[in-house]
């Protein structure tokens, strides 16, 4: 249920869900989840602590040289909760 590009393809549910149908937005960076679950994020949220947490915890479960796409190591449901919390922070 992904809305058009005008937007930057992203759903209703959350802004940090990403269908494979659309390309990822610019300013963006598309990640997985530890499920298989792709998100993308915005580049602006790379630095939040929380954001940061979770990209330590994959260098450390899959390296710095992770081929593709970045993969996280948690749940869809936790990420997208983390990542919302970064963009509530970065918004307010």
């Amino acid at each position: 249920m992904a809305r058009g590009k005008k937007n930057g393809g992203e759903s209703s549910a959350s802004p940090c869900h990403f269908d494979e149908r659309h390309k990822v937005p610019r300013g963006h960076v598309p990640m997985v989840t530890g499920c298989g679950a792709r998100v993308v994020v915005p580049v602006r949220l790379l630095g939040d602590p929380c954001i940061a947490e979770q990209l330590d915890m994959a260098a450390q479960q899959y390296g710095y040289g992770q081929p593709g796409v970045l993969r996280i190591p948690c749940d869809a449901g936790q990420f997208r909760r983390v990542v919302d919390g970064a963009l509530h922070r970065a918004d307010t």
